[in-house]
């Protein structure tokens, strides 16, 4: 009950989190618009924007621009010319030549002082402008005077503004009279030019008023646009006006609308209810969480990579390699979650893009078209071909959709072709490169490696078989009976085959001690053991079995073979020998001294292993003559295994284990095929001994051991105290894994 719940809690918080993120995709990357596209300005139109209706409208946009345009064309706006600032300005004059005709009658100055003097008249009366005025006659100085009076209130009944006074002074030497002789003229421009100052100045009201006036008078701007009409191009950069009339047309909302919110929340109701369904009728799948949160990793790289970048240009979203989330789920848990995951990742993948429906068909399709295709594929150009043809299915699905389209010339149909190939090889690639980096995180391991594994060239392969012949051909026979039976119950097949090959691998460290490798006749080395030694020796083949699969690096699913293929057993001939030398007193001996360390099988394709390693060692050992013999020792074998809880933790069903009993009968009827009756003929009939004719017929059957267990004594008693062993003995017993 509390697992129960504790589950119920974490798929509830799974929930809730891909929920949020798978939202948080569809509003805030392109926030969504209720259906139609969803642009922005500086974002580059997809495809052609045509009207759906006929629409006339006031541009605010354009007819602000063009008033801002007038506004700007205004002229800029002054103060009259003021005249106080020109009799200011002729007193200021007056003030200076009075100055200069009094320094000029100092008859106490001498001519260096009157220079002094008038040089503190003004900052700008410079020494020749001094010097001029100083040599001149009185006469002269009064003409000049007076004319320079003349001549500056002329010029300041003028407008001067901010950038005109240079002009205004460049025009004095024109105004002077003609009746002053041409020597003075310098001299009256020189005094003049000093008290030429701006008397008109830029008013920022005066200007504003202007500009204001200049926008009243534009017309608002109406823009109209009819039915079909194109209004965007297809790669156009969005511009403000685009945008405005694309949100008049009704092809843009914009992303704050709440509409967009509650429809993006009931898109991702949908997916969830979608998924968790699929979690629910797949409890193998669903049951390991580690699986789950994986698959929702990958579920939302794929999803905000391709969200990110399906607006960027025309062919872009077609070259993203979202086939290879598909590939990389459909090669690690089956094709089913594969080909499943990928519908609700297209169709949240499509959602609020433009051309959504094709975009969401050409992935569906062209993901589960390559999950179908590469199905268990054993070799790594399989991902290739398997995302290459999921490239040409896509290819076809795009040509269906742009082949109506008008606007679709043949190089863009070209580009959309190639764009989709590489789409399919680039996922095989990626979900290749994914495969090998996550399968070990998730314990898994990859059909590749599972290929390499079955080679006979293998290291460890070729230890057994050198060290260890019997086990060798031992571990192919349960390897041909697991596997025949996981196909038939839809088991992981490869994978048992590998696993039932290795099973047995510890025994090639000390492979006198077991039935299989022993010569008939040459005696049993268990035979003076102590049976607690010698159920130590038997089960020890696990932990060396472990040891040497870690030695080789072996994956730890294979390893889970090794470890589990007993499970929690018992070495029932040595605990029924230490109750024999016990005086028959069974509580004087513990069973717990006899069993294997385990853990018990958990998966079905070691329960398979297990089942097969015993019927194997049964039927060696009794070779039945008939099917009803060969049953019955399947039979035996799987129900011993279900009385002592071996399979409680797999997930074999009643109907697997009757599936998995005909197929053992199957494949060692095919072994140990009921022989031939023959008629018996007269002695002196016959042209040779018997039993050399049929030898068989004179064997005798030999007695039913356990699994692993030693022959019957055949030959005096004589064995070594301490057991042989490949390896050192003082190499201490390796650890179990898992126990």
């Amino acid at each position: 009950m509390a697992h129960s719940r504790w589950r119920i809690f974490w798929l509830s918080l799974f929930t809730l989190a891909m929920s949020g993120l798978i939202w948080v995709a569809l509003v805030y990357i392109y926030p969504l618009d209720t259906g139609s596209l969803d642009l922005h300005l500086g974002t580059v139109a997809p495809v052609d924007l045509v009207a759906p209706k006929f629409v006339e409208f006031e541009s605010e946009l354009l007819t602000a621009e063009a008033r801002e345009a007038a506004a700007r064309g205004a002229s800029l706006a002054y103060t009259p010319t003021d005249p106080g600032i020109a009799r200011q300005q002729v007193d200021a004059l007056r003030a200076a030549v009075t100055f200069i005709s009094t320094t000029r009658a100092d008859s106490f100055a001498s001519y260096e002082q009157k220079l002094e003097d008038l040089a503190v008249l003004d900052a700008a009366f410079d020494r020749p402008l001094a010097e001029e005025i100083l040599l001149l006659t009185d006469e002269q100085w009064q003409a000049v005077m007076t004319e320079a009076v003349l001549v500056l209130q002329q010029v300041m009944r003028s407008t001067i503004r901010d950038g005109q006074v240079e002009e205004a002074r460049r025009s004095i030497p024109s105004l002077v009279s003609f009746a002053l002789p041409e020597e003075q003229v310098p001299t009256v421009t020189g005094l003049v030019s000093l008290y030429v100052v701006p008397n008109s100045f830029y008013s920022e009201e005066l200007t504003e008023e202007r500009r204001q006036q200049a926008r009243d008078a534009v017309f608002p701007v109406v823009r109209t646009f009819v039915e079909g009409e194109t209004v965007v191009r297809s790669g156009k950069v969005l511009s403000e006006a685009d945008i405005e009339a694309l949100q008049e047309l009704g092809l843009l909302v914009g992303g704050d609308d709440p509409l967009s919110y509650l429809n993006a929340g009931g898109v991702v109701i949908l997916s969830m209810t979608f998924i968790l369904l699929f979690l629910y009728r797949r409890p193998a799948f669903s049951g390991n969480f580690k699986q789950i949160l994986y698959t929702s990793f990958f579920f939302l790289v794929f999803l905000y990579l391709g969200r990110v970048i399906i607006l960027q240009a025309h062919a872009l979203p077609y070259i993203f390699p979202l086939t290879g989330f598909g590939l990389l789920i459909g090669a690690l848990f089956g094709p089913q979650p594969g080909m499943f995951f990928m519908l609700p990742l297209s169709f949240l993948m499509g959602y609020g893009m433009p051309a959504a429906l094709e975009v969401t068909i050409y992935f569906f399709l062209s993901g589960v078209f390559g999950v179908l295709v590469l199905d268990r594929a054993r070799r790594v150009v399989s991902y290739v071909w398997a995302g290459a043809w999921a490239g040409v299915i896509g290819a076809g699905a795009l040509l269906t959709f742009r082949l109506l389209d008008p606007f679709t010339d043949w190089n863009t149909l070209a580009i959309y072709v190639v764009a989709s190939l590489v789409n399919g090889v680039a996922s095989g690639i990626i979900a290749l490169l994914l495969l090998f980096t996550s399968a070990p995180l998730l314990g898994k391991v990859t059909i590749i490696q599972l290929t390499e594994l079955s080679r006979p060239d293998h290291p460890l392969l070729k230890f057994i078989l050198l060290t260890a012949p019997g086990t060798y051909q031992h571990s192919l026979q349960v390897a041909n009976l697991a596997e025949q039976a996981a196909e038939q119950i839809g088991a992981d097949a490869l994978l048992t085959r590998i696993g039932a090959l290795y099973h047995d691998a510890g025994k090639a460290l000390a492979p006198q001690y077991f039935i299989e490798n022993q010569i008939p006749g040459a005696g049993n080395p268990h035979e003076n053991i102590d049976p607690y030694e010698s159920s130590a020796i038997i089960i020890r083949h696990v932990t060396d079995g472990l040891d040497l699969a870690h030695k080789h690096h072996l994956p730890d699913r294979i390893i889970d073979f090794i470890a589990e293929h007993h499970g929690t057993t018992a070495t029932r001939f040595q605990y029924a020998k230490a109750i024999q030398a016990a005086g028959g007193d069974a509580s004087k001996v513990s069973l717990d001294d006899f069993r294997y360390p385990g853990p018990r099988p958990r998966s079905r394709e070691t329960a398979l292993v297990m089942i097969a390693d015993g019927c194997e060692a049964r039927a060696r050992a009794e070779r039945p003559h008939t099917e009803v013999e060969i049953r019955a020792i399947i039979k035996d074998v799987i129900e011993k295994r279900l009385a002592s809880g071996q399979f409680d933790e797999t997930s074999l069903t009643m109907r697997d284990l009757h599936i998995v009993q005909d197929s053992f009968t199957n494949t060692l009827r095919g072994i140990y095929h009921p022989r031939i009756e023959y008629p018996k003929l007269e002695e002196r009939a016959l042209s040779t001994d018997e039993s050399e004719t049929f030898p068989d017929a004179a064997r005798p059957v030999p007695p039913s051991p356990e699994p692993d267990a030693p022959l019957p004594p055949t030959q005096p008693k004589r064995s070594p105290k301490t057991p042989p062993r490949n390896v050192p003995l003082s190499e201490p017993t390796p650890h179990v894994k898992n126990p």
